[in-house]
């Protein structure tokens, strides 16, 4: 059986290097992917499932990425938070 995914909230991002970011699933996860190859790179557990679109934004030359953690739909933990991550160089 070839697996093809999963209902979708909120799109993904992706960087100028070819990391695409994307938490819009009904599991907390928020993940990175190789846009070219669709290799999962990294994942992180979050609060509450982070059903909306990341967004992608730079201070003093580091790059950050962040995710609200709103959760609630199907059936799933709710939350109110934001989480951040630095992208190393």
């Amino acid at each position: 059986m070839l697996h093809t995914g999963t209902e979708n909230y909120g799109g993904p991002v992706v960087t100028a290097g070819g990391l695409l970011f994307i938490a819009a699933t009904g599991d907390p996860m928020f993940k990175a992917y190789n846009k070219r190859t669709g290799e999962l790179l990294w994942k992180y557990k979050l609060p509450a499932a982070g059903f909306a679109t990341p967004a992608m934004y730079e201070i003093d030359g580091k790059q950050i990425v962040v995710i609200a953690c709103g959760g609630g739909k199907l059936n799933t933990l709710a939350g109110d938070g934001y989480v951040a991550f630095g992208l190393a160089e």
